[in-house]
This record gives C-alpha cells, structure tokens and sequence, in this order.
C-alpha cells in the first residue's frame, strides 16, 4: 500500500507542473500589472507606450494576478496589448506558455 501511495504522489507532483487551461484576461505590462484589465482605449494605449515605446514586458492578466509570458508567448500578445483576451494555453508556476490568442468583448 506504500509503494501505490508513493507512486500516486510521485504521479501528481508530475502533473502539476504544468496546467492546460482557457483564460480569460487583458494582456498588460510589467510595470503597470494589473492596472489595466478594463480593455478600454486608454489601457491599449498606456500598454502599448509602455511595451512598445519604452521596451516594458508585456503580460497576462488573470483574476489580479500577474503572469509572466513564454519567450514563445512574446510576439503572439502583441496585436493584443491593452485589451481583453482569452488564452488557451499552459501555466507553469507564473509564467504561461501561449497556444492560441483571441480578443473579446469587454
């Protein structure tokens, strides 16, 4: 009975370290978090000087928190930047690896 327990346990640390997922959050920027998560004109715009403009890296925003970007995650944001979006993708502690992007409505 041991060795079953071990093998279960050994078996679900495994399995966390990466959780398949669809999100539903605002893509933003380091330095302003979760400080724009509205989608509004005025976030794009704030995300997109700050990414663009001043070299910030841009990030997920997901229930307040903030998640890091894959460096093959990067380049799929950027026509995103500032506004609300749904992810489908992998969490591994606080970075998320992006499989597929889209906009949606606020």
């Amino acid at each position: 009975m041991k060795k079953f327990l071990s093998v279960v346990s050994l078996g679900s640390m495994l399995a966390v370290g990466g959780v398949a997922a669809t999100l539903t959050g605002s893509i933003s920027d380091v330095n302003c978090g979760a400080k724009h998560t509205a989608g509004t004109e005025a976030d794009q715009k704030c995300v997109q000087g700050c990414v663009n403009g001043k070299g910030a890296e841009a990030v997920f925003v997901h229930d307040g928190q903030v998640l890091k970007l894959s460096a093959d995650s990067k380049d799929k944001v950027t026509p995103f930047l500032g506004q609300k979006v749904r992810v489908n993708g992998k969490i591994d502690g606080d970075t998320v690896t992006i499989k597929s992007i889209k906009a949606v409505k606020s």
